[in-house]
């Protein structure tokens, strides 16, 4: 995990695959935001909205990247490099200078 922040308190985007996943992800998704909660970060959940009628991967992406630049680092879950929207995301915050490692490295290697 890259990390030069100073601030005690962090707050966080989940990364992942979701799509063709069952329940697109979401309990490992969920899982992850209560791990780093209880760890004591404030954490970006994309999962956190849900399906939402109508919407296409795009629309997704719109909205979680938007989420994405609110916070200072990402946390990535197990297979995201499999992940298109993942490695956007990934690609997103080294690009920006964000600190970013897989979960268990935020969680101390638990």
């Amino acid at each position: 995990m890259t990390d030069h922040l100073t601030e005690a308190r962090r707050k966080l985007y989940i990364a992942g695959p979701m799509t063709g996943l069952p329940d697109y992800n979401y309990p490992a998704f969920n899982a992850a935001e209560a791990e780093l909660r209880a760890a004591g970060f404030d954490v970006a959940n994309p999962a956190s909205c849900g399906v939402i009628e109508g919407w296409e991967w795009a629309d997704y992406m719109r909205r979680d990247l938007r989420m994405l630049l609110d916070c200072d680092g990402i946390a990535m879950l197990d297979g995201w490099e499999a992940s298109e929207g993942a490695t956007l995301e990934f690609d997103l915050a080294v690009a920006l200078g964000m600190t970013t490692g897989d979960l268990d490295d935020w969680l101390g290697g638990k």
